[in-house]
């Protein structure tokens, strides 16, 4: 058990709901052993085998309806398999954005239509997911990017890039967010659907090399008269792109925040272990009184950051996390996870900065956090509006 590790909560407690994270547990640990997990790193991507191989084991599109080929399971289910691949240090395996970011857009906005055609292969493994938002000069404020998708007989032709895209080396099914209107603003933005392999005038940019996330393939990708049919349009109703993504970010926002809350936790559990054996002046950095005050100021602030991510995630099975409480969680926790891994790593000492100790590399992944899902200082932004 861990040092650091609240019990579950109420909606945790179902007999089914442990059996399945028991189970997840057991395939992950076989599947994606240490080993493997430093070969993703070393390639800079996790390999595409290994996405059909979930697939195969069932663990990808948990919370999409049995009519679908799905298991029919829910939120929670996405909840066990994204806290297990973080504290399993799955690097770059990003399951929580095929299954809590993009499949839903699909089954939640798509057409009947476009959820049978597409649903299956997201389960089964044999599409892997990508979002295509950021560009060179567009982030956190989606009105204003640049690509398009313009009318052309049967369909669109999308023209643009985009940058900061996770997956962007193996997804074979990106999600672009682009202008079918550009005189309209927000409201002339839609999602296409691009199936990499069935279109011409699509390319990957090459890895960003990045401080953090090393087995993350993000990347640039780039869209030159890119033609996709119309039933490609998601929702098949133009102009409806921001308002689908304004519907699912807070959904997005909180699994950054879950995973900030196990960051700490883990963080917090390292520091614990490495100041017990390290000795200085004749005795454990541990005993000294402030070793003991850093780390009782990191748990408490961990703790309260687990206490308001669970009610979180309660209001997100109940349908009720609304965008001004998922950006406070977003913002809050992932500044409350820096302070914390920045005190864990100075009570580290010099060890703190070398790569071999977890806390560096976890250090290095954490600052990411306050950056995608839109930036804290848009989180401030859009917390003050409800003021």
């Amino acid at each position: 058990m861990p040092t650091l590790k609240l019990p579950d909560p109420a909606f945790m407690q179902d007999e089914e709901i442990k059996m399945f994270a028991a189970g997840a547990e057991k395939y992950f640990t076989r599947a994606a052993p240490p080993e493997r997990v430093a070969q993703w790193v070393a390639d800079g991507q996790v390999e595409r085998r290994f996405w059909t191989e979930v697939g195969e084991a069932g663990f990808l599109g948990v919370s999409l309806p049995e009519a679908y080929g799905g298991p029919g399971g829910d939120f929670r289910h996405d909840i066990v398999l994204c806290e297990l691949c973080a504290r399993l240090g799955l690097e770059g395996f990003a399951i929580t954005l095929h299954n809590v970011i993009v499949a839903p857009y699909i089954a939640l906005h798509g057409t009947e239509d476009q959820k049978r055609r597409w649903l299956p292969k997201l389960i089964s493994g044999e599409r892997v997911c990508a979002i295509a938002m950021s560009e060179p000069g567009a982030g956190s404020d989606l009105q204003a990017i640049r690509t398009t998708a313009l009318r052309d007989g049967n369909g669109y032709r999308i023209n643009g890039s985009k940058t900061f895209i996770s997956n962007g080396q193996i997804a074979d099914f990106i999600v672009v967010v682009a202008k079918t209107d550009p005189s309209r603003g927000a409201r002339g933005v839609s999602l296409l659907i691009v199936e990499t392999d069935q279109v011409e005038g699509f390319r990957r940019g090459n890895k960003l090399d990045k401080i953090g996330h090393e087995a993350q393939d993000t990347s640039e990708l780039f869209f030159d008269n890119v033609f996709v049919p119309a039933d490609n349009l998601l929702g098949a109703e133009e102009g409806k792109g921001f308002f689908q993504l304004m519907a699912e970010l807070p959904r997005e926002r909180l699994i950054i925040a879950v995973n900030s809350v196990i960051a700490m936790e883990k963080a917090i559990n390292w520091t614990i272990d490495y100041t017990k054996e390290r000795k200085a002046f004749g005795q454990s950095v541990f005993e000294f009184q402030n070793t003991q005050f850093q780390l009782a100021a990191c748990k408490a602030k961990a703790v309260v950051a687990r206490t308001f991510i669970n009610d979180c995630i309660q209001k997100a099975i109940d349908g009720t996390l609304d965008n001004d409480t998922s950006a406070i969680a977003k913002m809050w926790v992932t500044d409350t996870e820096w302070e914390i891994m920045d005190a864990c790593l100075q009570l580290h000492g010099g060890y703190g900065y070398v790569n071999d100790y977890p806390i560096a590399k976890q250090w290095k992944n954490s600052r990411i956090q306050r950056i995608y899902g839109g930036s804290n200082e848009i989180m401030k932004v859009l917390i003050a509006r409800g003021l």
